[in-house]
């Protein structure tokens, strides 16, 4: 089931700074982020494989998640909140604010075969 990470974060006068480092449970194969998102839902899948880290570096947006045993929602509204994903995990992200920025880890590179569209019966 998808979980809350908290990064760390060093706060000083100058500002912030938020380490990705030796915290996300997987080797990173690829990076990508979504931006200028309007009313739709992104995602809409779980994968075969892939485990993913999804970190809103800039305003906020709603993680919906279903592992096929427990639903849950996530608010990503702080840089320093890291969602892990795992493979089973069936999610949509929705509620972009209209700055937001997810950036999303992940374990393996982008392989068509390892999606799974179909959401869990219920």
């Amino acid at each position: 089931m998808a979980s809350i990470l908290n990064l760390k974060t060093f706060t000083d006068k100058r500002g912030n700074l938020t380490v990705i480092e030796k915290v996300i449970p997987f080797d990173i194969k690829r990076i990508f982020y979504i931006y200028g998102v309007d009313e739709s839902k992104r995602g809409g899948h779980r994968h075969k494989a892939t485990f993913q880290a999804a970190v809103c570096i800039k305003g906020s947006c709603t993680i919906y998640n279903n592992n096929g045993i427990k639903e849950e929602t996530f608010e990503l509204d702080a840089p320093h909140k890291c969602l892990l994903i795992e493979p089973e995990d069936w999610h949509t992200m929705y509620n972009f604010t209209p700055d937001a920025i997810l950036m999303v880890f992940a374990s393996t590179f982008f392989e068509t075969d390892d999606y799974i569209f179909e959401p869990y019966k219920k």
